[in-house]
This record gives structure tokens, sequence and C-alpha cells, in this order.
């Protein structure tokens, strides 16, 4: 693992002796774990937080993770949560609070022009993964699905292209073969809180320096929906496997097809097995399920069939132990 952050003074930014870093102001865009950790951190450091721009939970939504707006209250922070942040009126709200940084934690929306230009010393936003990698939408899930065995957060300023900008921090964390999203984004989420906690006291005080980004070294990814999480068994066990655990509980889970009804996979460990060339087929072998795949076989530790989830030894006894090809 590594960490990096900025060293020298920032090019257009006030020098360090006229700073007053117990004085800088914040407004902050915020949700999710990371949005809750990292404002944290600058309520330990002294920043003003003088806004927190938050969401409003999605009743159709899986609320797993902690709430910024809970946060902000509890420290007597005004929260405002707009439909679209960069509206005229919402804009004149934010610039008459001159504040000297913006900070965006796992914000969903984009942030334009207009508001960008508001913050003295610089907008910046905390990134999912080791940028330039992974740019856009989900990052800790096409980590994992692209087979990845590193990933992070990255601390940079934001322009309006997303996650382009100069980095300002980046920390490091391992992804385990087994690892699940949900494992991996608690990983990234102590990673937002360690960047930003090293550099924070540099970026208050001007010494901060952001290094420009080698976009060549990454790509754009975007969003996924349920339809994305549909397992092709035609590809290889540890394809599939890095697929399921990257689509895992609380995020929507694998979804195939079984005797013609809905199955979800939820957890699985790749095997040593070789498959014969069968086509891809579920089966219970004492006591344990098993998926014939592609290429290789899955050991398949949780699953749910017709929306219950069933032990190895409980689809055994209801449909027996040959093997049952998958629809889909």
């Amino acid at each position: 693992m590594s960490t990096h952050h900025v060293k020298e003074g920032a090019a257009g930014f006030p020098p360090s002796s006229i700073l007053n870093p117990q004085s800088s102001t914040a407004v902050v865009f915020a949700y999710h774990n990371v949005g809750v950790r990292c404002l944290s951190v600058l309520l330990a450091h002294g920043v003003d937080v003088k806004l927190v721009v938050t969401h409003t939970d999605n009743p159709n939504e899986n609320i797993w993770f902690d709430s910024v707006a809970e946060l902000a209250a509890l420290h007597g922070i005004p929260v405002i949560t707009p439909a679209n942040p960069n509206e005229s009126v919402v804009v004149e709200q934010i610039r008459a609070l001159q504040p000297d940084f913006f900070f965006s934690f796992y914000y969903r929306e984009m942030l334009k022009a207009p508001l960008l230009a508001i913050p003295h010393r610089g907008a910046l936003n905390m990134h999912g993964s080791l940028l330039p990698k992974y740019r856009g939408r989900v990052p800790v899930n096409w980590a994992i699905i692209k087979g990845e065995t590193e990933t992070g957060s990255t601390l940079h300023y934001m322009t309006e292209k997303p996650d382009n900008g100069d980095i300002v921090a980046q920390q490091a964390v391992p992804i385990l073969p087994d690892d699940t999203a949900l494992q991996v984004f608690q990983k990234v989420t102590v990673a937002a809180e360690i960047a930003l906690n090293n550099v924070l006291p540099a970026l208050l005080a001007g010494r901060a320096r952001a290094v420009k980004q080698d976009l060549s070294l990454g790509a754009y990814f975007g969003g996924r929906n349920a339809a994305d999480g549909v397992i092709d068994w035609q590809q290889s066990a540890v394809q599939i496997h890095n697929l399921i655990r990257a689509v895992a509980p609380p995020y929507p889970g694998a979804a195939t097809q079984l005797m013609g009804r809905p199955m979800r996979i939820l957890q699985t460990l790749v095997t040593k097995c070789r498959a014969s060339k069968d086509k891809p087929a579920f089966y219970v072998k004492e006591g344990r399920a098993y998926a014939i795949c592609g290429e290789g076989v899955l050991r398949v530790l949780r699953f749910e069939l017709d929306g219950a989830e069933l032990s190895a030894e409980e689809f055994a006894g209801r449909y027996g132990v040959q093997r049952f090809e998958f629809n889909c």
C-alpha cells in the first residue's frame, strides 16, 4: 500500500504566511459513509463548515449506510438537499457564504462551472479509486469486476470533467480474492479518511501542491444497473466469481435462472476442479453446491431460488442431486 500527498505551495493560492488554518471555511457536498467519515475529519481539524449539501434518501434504494445529514445536525451545521445543486438559487445561496473550499465526498451530482468558481481556494473531490484508474461511476464495483488486487481513494481538484483534476492525496488498499464490494468499500472509506486526514493540515496552510493526472493510464466507467448483474455462464469461474462478489448484498446480487425460476448467487469460491465440456449447470454433491462455468467450477456458498435462500442440503432434499442446467 502507498500514501501520496502534496508537498509545497499550490500555484495561485495565497502564501501560507497569511493563511490561518483554523479560520478556513468550507461548503461540503457529501453522502454515504465516505461523506460521514470525511466530514468528521474536516470537523476534527477545525474547518468551519458553513453548509452541507446532501441527498434525500431514495425510498426505493437499500439505505445501508450512515447519514451525512444526521452528522451535520449533530454539529448544528445547516443542511440542504436540492435536486439540482447547480440551480441559480442554490448557487447564489452558496456564493453568499464565500467559502474558502468546496469538498465533495461521494456526492452524486456533478458541480458545474458557476459553482466551481465560488470557493476562493479550490474545490476538491474524494474519489473511490486510485486515479487515473476507474474514473466515473461505481469505481469499487468496477475494480472488483475487472479483477484488480488494489484500489483506494484519491483526493483531487474538481473540474467540469469528472475525476480528471490534479491529485492532492491518495491512499491504496488491497482487494483480496474473495472480498465483496461491501468489504472493499469499507476499506476505501478508511482510505479516504486517512488520505484526507494526512493532507488536510498542508492543504489548509497553503502548502499543498497537486500532481497532474496522466489520463492515459486509466479509463472512464459508467454506472451499473440490475441487468448488468446477470451472469454469463460461458465466462470463466474467475470472471463469474468477480461479478458475484462485486454485486453481492447490500448490492442487488448476481442473477440467473434455474428450472425456469429466478435465482441469485450471493457468495462463491473458485475451486481447483476442472469441468468437462458439459453445459453450465448447478448441482449438489456431498452437501455442497457447485456451478459449472464456461471454464472451471465455482463452489456456491450462498444462493436464493424464487426469492428464498436455501442451503445446499435443502436444495438437494427438494430437487435431488442431478445437474440442472442454467436457463441463461
